[in-house]
């Protein structure tokens, strides 16, 4: 069977997988920030340099939750979430419920984000805020992620595009979306067609995310230069 060139360019069966990846990727997002913007937050104050040193708690946010969780393969991790997702959403197939491995396996990889982001930020602020008698919580988002702010956006774009390639991942093993579209409907059932559809629509997702990031990003550094 040859590649039918018309039957490409109608891209008439993508709009489900969109969806489903569309679904999948962002809710993950959130549950994602959810977890690790807490998670990044404490391994900064908790560290040795930080606003409240805490030893302890940032060696076991550091080594047990963060790195731990982020050296397990994603497939892997799937497998081992299956329960989980099963107890939740009552079912182990499905974008729904594989929103479960897909936050779960991202949010370390947030938290370092996040993590990486606050250091960036001048100490010198951080100091003056101190002196001026700010609270802790008060530099931590008045101060801190505010300065944060275009490197946590660039992060979280990053963060998208990687949800991307994990749901793509996850589709394979009957989480749906585009990776379902391309590798389950599209290459084991002979159909090259919408293989490369999915394929397409996959590269002009992310295109779009990183666009819309990168001009998040440099809005907001612009506006910091006009004050």
């Amino acid at each position: 069977m040859g590649f039918d060139w018309i039957k490409f360019f109608q891209f008439q069966n993508m709009a489900q997988p969109l969806w489903e990846t569309f679904y999948m990727v962002f809710s993950s997002t959130i549950v994602a920030l959810i977890i690790g913007l807490p998670i990044g937050i404490l391994l900064v104050t908790s560290d040795e340099k930080g606003i409240k040193p805490n030893k302890t708690l940032h060696k076991i946010l550091d080594i047990v939750i963060v790195n731990i969780t982020r050296s397990i393969p994603f497939i892997i991790l799937i497998v081992l979430l299956i329960p989980l997702s099963k107890l939740i959403f009552k079912y182990s197939f499905g974008s729904v419920s594989f929103i479960v491995p897909l936050s779960l396996g991202s949010a370390p990889f947030v938290a370092r984000i996040i993590e990486g982001a606050l250091k960036e930020v001048d100490e010198g602020l951080i100091e003056a805020s101190k002196s001026m008698g700010a609270k802790t919580s008060e530099i931590i988002f008045k101060v801190m992620i505010p300065e944060a702010l275009p490197s946590l956006v660039h992060g979280i774009t990053l963060t998208l595009i990687s949800l991307i390639g994990y749901s793509a991942m996850a589709g394979t093993i009957g989480g749906g979306g585009l990776g379902n579209a391309a590798v389950i409907d599209g290459f084991q059932r002979n159909n090259p067609e919408l293989m490369w559809q999915a394929t397409v629509v996959t590269i002009i997702l992310v295109q779009i995310i990183q666009f819309i990031g990168d001009r998040i990003v440099r809005a907001l550094l612009e506006k910091r230069k006009r004050v």
